[in-house]
This record gives structure tokens, sequence and C-alpha cells, in this order.
């Protein structure tokens, strides 16, 4: 039997064992009843004792008991919670708030609780009403139920599952910041993974010569000179092919005039190369830029970007050597313009407003039923026919000549 100072003696072990429970894991770690044994504060031999004190410490809320693979355990909870869930009036108010509790940083439907709790709906309301004048809970916003009550311990930050993560802006998608960093992390790979050369001038100019493929020269050699067919030429004149080939005795062209008739274009890096910007390398980008703001995106948040930038067929990942990098596609069809003057053509509303090349055409997107947008409307004896649609007139150049139907058609 337990004597008169078995009060006194429970609390000082309940106090140890908490301590001891605190300092060999985080709140959400469980302790079976073994491993609170093993602490040695209860001796071994009276598992009596040992439940007497954990029962004390569930009473007091600094152990809360929850169910693990092996059986019935128990987490510890800092004392500031604890003296929250003492000071609350009722077992319903504390029940409301139990389950606020554990549904953590992504928050609870008001719904939710009632159906778990069996209460009525009006129990609920004023259980809710009264932790929220407490200042322990607090409303919020959730994006995948924005319709929603939702709940969640004022304490805590709701989780980007939540908000939505940096993308949403008071609960609404940040459509045009996604957009910028989009652009820029566009713009970082194009000139990462090309690089900038030239291409020759417009075809049958008359002031140069197609140099002749395989280095092999045709025709007479200058001055008279003989020299058969196909004679092969030496290394130093084929190197000499970039500049222009003199027309009719003139002088050559200096090299600065042959630079300015060739124009600038992007060409894919050789094969081998090994620093195609990653997205460790491009998080490290946006973050110096700054316009992010208070915003911080981390490398998931990155990757999110740039598998939308792959998903709209704009760049494309490779993998040398185990890294693995991302590289613009069709680079020869990029355009040359600076990212900065782009930006301010885009804010002065004039210039191109996407980014990367058109995409390709084929016959069914060339023809106005690829892309009409009645197209579910078309049907003879409709408002829109074949027969009088005016998207054939203008594919065909037949605007003057076709004429518009007075009347029903016959079929």
């Amino acid at each position: 039997m337990a004597g008169a100072e078995d009060p006194s003696k429970i609390q000082i072990l309940k106090d140890a064992l908490y301590e001891e429970a605190r300092q060999h894991g985080s709140e959400s770690r469980m302790f079976s009843q073994k491993g609170l044994t093993d602490f040695n504060i209860v001796p071994p031999g009276d598992p009596v004792l040992l439940l007497k004190v954990i029962q004390g410490l569930c009473d007091d809320k600094l152990f809360v008991g929850v169910t693990s693979p092996t059986g019935i355990a128990w987490r510890w909870r800092n004392r500031e919670d604890a003296k929250k869930y003492t000071s609350l009036p009722n077992d319903e108010t504390m029940m409301v708030y139990a389950i606020i509790d554990e549904a953590g940083a992504d928050g609870i439907w008001n719904r939710t609780i009632k159906h778990k709790l069996n209460m009525h709906e009006s129990v609920v309301k004023n259980c809710i009403k009264h932790l929220e004048t407490k200042g322990y809970i607090a409303s919020m916003k959730n994006v995948e139920h924005p319709n929603k009550k939702m709940y969640i311990k004022a304490n805590l930050r709701p989780s980007d599952r939540a908000t939505g993560g940096p993308w949403f802006t008071e609960g609404e998608l940040d459509t045009a910041f996604i957009a910028e960093l989009e652009d820029i992390v566009f713009e970082y790979i194009k000139t990462k993974s090309a690089y900038l050369g030239s291409q020759g001038g417009p075809r049958g100019d008359a002031s140069t010569v197609r140099a002749p493929r395989g280095g092999v020269v045709r025709g007479s050699a200058p001055d008279g000179e003989a020299a058969a067919r196909g004679v092969k030429r030496p290394a130093t004149d084929i190197s000499n092919d970039d500049t222009a080939a003199p027309v009719n005795g003139d002088a050559p062209a200096p090299a600065a005039s042959a630079s300015r008739s060739r124009g600038k274009v992007y060409l894919p890096l050789p094969a081998g190369y090994k620093s195609y910007p990653t997205v460790a390398e491009i998080a490290q980008l946006i973050h110096q830029t700054g316009v992010t703001n208070n915003t911080t995106l981390g490398e998931a948040d990155i990757q999110q970007l740039v598998d939308g930038l792959y998903y709209d067929g704009l760049i494309e990942p490779i993998k040398v050597n185990n890294r693995r990098g991302y590289r613009v596609t069709r680079a020869t069809k990029q355009d040359t313009v600076p990212f900065h003057k782009r930006q301010k053509e885009r804010q002065a509303g004039i210039g191109i407003d996407r980014m990367g090349v058109e995409a390709t055409g084929n016959g069914l997107t060339e023809t106005p039923c690829g892309r009409c947008p009645v197209f579910d409307l078309c049907e003879e004896g409709g408002p829109v026919s074949p027969s009088n649609c005016v998207y054939f007139a203008q594919w065909l150049d037949m605007e003057d000549t076709m004429a518009k139907p007075t009347g029903p058609i016959a079929v």
C-alpha cells in the first residue's frame, strides 16, 4: 500500500521522467512502456508505479497517448502548450483544441472537427469561438479548398501544401511572378547552353562566291595556270574559305566587311561539353538577382520552374559524367536580343511576348479547321458551315470572289 508520501514521490518521478524524455527525443518521438522503463527513473520491477507516473503526466497534459505499430506509446508535450490545455473551461473545448493541434501545419476543416468528435454544430462553434478569443487558434485559407473554413494553431505557420508555397499570394496563383522567373531561368539556360556565332549572308549575293565543298577546286586556276580538274587544294587555302573570294579581279574584301555581312545566331555547344547549367546553379542565380524579394525559393521550387519549361518544349535535360544539366532546344532558331532589352520592349508593349521560338506547324494547324474558334458549331444549315466559311476564303485568298449566300444552302 502506498503511504502518505506517495504524492510527493510521484511528483518527483514525474518531473524526472518528463525531463529524461525531453532529452532523448523531439515532441514527435514516441516512447513505449519499455522505453520509459529503460530510463531507470522508476524501478523496473514496479510497473504499477510507472503507470501511475505516466497517468499523472497525461493528466497534466505533459504526455500524450498515441497508438504505435507495437501498441500504446506516449510522446511529450512542451509545458507552454500543456498550460493552454489545462486552462480550457471544459472537455469539449479541450477535445476541439486537441484535434486542431493534431492537424498541424495543414490545418483542419470545421466540418471535419464536427464529424470526428460527433458533436453538435453549435457546440463546435462555441468551442472554436472561445479558442479564437483566447488566441490559441486562427482561421486560415487553403488553396486546395478555398471555400472551406480551416483552422490552425495560432503559433504555427501554414504548410506549403496549404498556402500553395511561394507561387501563391494571398491564396491566388501569382502568374506574373512565375512568368518573370521563367523568363530569367530560360534566358540563363539559353546563354549557358549555346554560344553566339555567325551565319553567312543571303544566297545569291554577288559580292561573294560560295566556297567549294570537300576542298576540291573545279575549273581553271587564276592567271592562266593550268590545273587539273579535281586537284586537292593545300590546307592553307582551305582554311581561308571563311573570307570572301574576289570576283572579276577585284581586290579581296577586308575581314571587317565580311563580318558585317554575317548575322549573329546561337549555336549548340560541342558534344562532351560538361558545364550545362544545373538546378543548383539556377537557384544560386535567382538568389543573387534578388527578384524574389522576401520569398525564399529552394532547389525544389526552382526544379518546378525548370520542369515547366521542359514540359513546354523549351529546354531539355542532358547528363554528362553524372552531372544533370539543361540546354535550350532548337538553339539556332532562338533570338539573340539581350534579356534586358527584351524586358524593356515588353514593358513598352512592343516586341515578342513569349519565350523560345514559334511552334512548328503541320497540315492540320495550317488549315482553318485545325484552329477554328467555332469548330463545334460548324455544320451545313447552321450558323457556320464550310460553304460560307470566311476563314476558308481568307486562307484561299478568295474574299473578293466568294459570294455571300443569300438563303439556305441545299445539302
